[in-house]
């Protein structure tokens, strides 16, 4: 290793930060990162990291994919920008066409793109209100969608995303979740006393929800309730929304969850692993609630950017090419399987392990009470990063670590961080 200056230290660069930077942009980690590959990462320092986080759930492709590479540089030497509303690019029409021909919804399709996931969601939302002429909309509680303001009024988490930003745009509702922790009996009943009391259905534009719920928990919705949900809009005229923003891509075992549901939606958001780390996302919808808005309604000076553009071609490809979502099914039934073996050793601390596909998550629970447990959780993650392994938190109640390793990952690296996982649980929960 290099002999590292003082003055080019974490320690160093962190003391900057905060001077430099607000604190609203939380950050978790007291290092930065000079180098990645793959399923690996190295600070600044030298110091090896093993990422299971995956820039929350961007790198299903992992870090620097060669092909990825390759077509961002391709196109570098072309051209980085112009604006596809002023001067359209061939790339981006051929990749609606791919995006088109694979999401899961009925009929035809069109796509427009973005940048950001948020993104997504307030360009959904403004389809939605000019395809039905309504103006209300209902998400779920524990749901995360974004942090600007539409979409942060649509996430159903209040710490940290919502406190002190009220107050927030009108005519957003919230109902239980229907998974693990709420029963669909309870979600019909909330959705009845909300048509009862706050909204008539036919004011509804949308029902969002996460088919897996991200920053909420990993909470995986009921099959049934997704049937329940279709026949409700149906019956009412509403439209029904997906967010694959963060369960995109391969992560769940297929290149979308809702092919999990075999239920078609009418919009569906994506984002995240789609551009293997450069900033694109996506809108995709039933062909005529796609062309509800005007022209000039859409767009974004930087949406659809060709870079991304090209970057999302070629994952595309690696993700035919190396059978990404059968590996994800596979990596992620091997960690749920590890993870219920190390829970036997620990039945008092770790409560529910699920997940579907790769996308997989672990509760952390009160010895005594049996309660939500944010304290271990956190030493646990701790732990881990002690010894090189990146982990992230989640959960309404900040008692979830979840696992977001890049889908690409080989075999010896993913040993070596169960391995890795196995000490931290030693150290903090026996």
């Amino acid at each position: 290793m290099n002999e590292i200056k003082t003055d080019h230290t974490n320690a160093a660069w962190h003391a900057r930060r905060l001077a430099a930077t607000p604190r609203g942009v939380g950050v978790m980690g007291d290092f930065f990162i000079d180098k990645a590959k793959n399923a690996e990462f190295w600070d600044i320092e030298g110091r090896r990291f093993i990422d299971f986080a995956g820039g929350i759930a961007v790198l299903n492709t992992g870090h620097v994919h060669p092909k990825v590479q390759a077509a961002i540089a391709a196109q570098l030497q072309r051209f980085t920008h112009s604006c596809y509303q002023v001067v359209p690019y061939t790339e981006y029409v051929a990749l609606a066409e791919r995006i088109n021909a694979i999401v899961p919804i009925t009929g035809p399709v069109k796509t427009a793109f973005f940048s950001t996931g948020a993104e997504a969601i307030e360009n959904a939302m403004k389809i939605a209100r000019s395809s039905t002429g309504r103006t209300g909309v209902i998400a779920f509680g524990g749901a995360f969608h974004g942090r600007s303001m539409f979409s942060v009024a649509l996430t159903g988490k209040v710490q940290p995303y919502k406190a002190g930003f009220g107050p927030f745009p009108p005519e957003i509702y919230h109902v239980p979740f229907p998974c693990h922790c709420a029963s669909l009996d309870e979600t019909k009943h909330a959705m009845e006393q909300l048509f009862k009391c706050d909204i008539e259905p036919s004011r509804v534009a949308a029902i969002v929800f996460e088919p897996v719920q991200g920053e909420g928990g990993f909470n995986v919705i009921q099959p049934a309730a997704v049937k329940w949900l279709r026949e409700l809009c149906d019956q009412h005229g509403i439209l029904l929304v997906a967010d694959e923003v963060q369960t995109g891509f391969a992560r769940t075992g297929k290149m979308f969850a809702m092919e999990h549901f075999g239920v078609s939606v009418d919009l569906m958001t994506m984002a995240k692993s789609m551009a293997g780390g450069t900033t694109l996302s996506a809108v995709s919808g039933k062909a005529a609630i796609m062309d509800g808005p005007a022209p000039g309604g859409l767009g974004g000076t930087y949406a659809g950017n060709p870079l991304a553009i090209a970057a999302s071609h070629a994952v595309l490809d690696v993700m035919a090419e190396e059978q990404l979502p059968a590996r994800a099914q596979k990596l992620g039934d091997q960690l749920i399987g590890h993870l219920i073996a190390q829970r036997a050793l620990y039945p008092k601390r770790m409560g529910d392990v699920r997940g579907l596909g790769a996308m997989v998550a672990c509760d952390f629970i009160d010895a005594a009470t049996g309660a939500p447990d944010a304290d271990t959780t956190k030493k646990v993650q701790a732990a881990a990063l002690k010894r090189g392994l990146l982990l992230l938190t989640c959960g309404v109640y900040g008692n979830v670590i979840r696992f977001l390793f890049p889908l690409t990952i080989e075999d010896s690296v993913f040993a070596e961080a169960l391995s890795v996982l196995d000490a931290a649980l030693a150290e903090v929960l026996a």
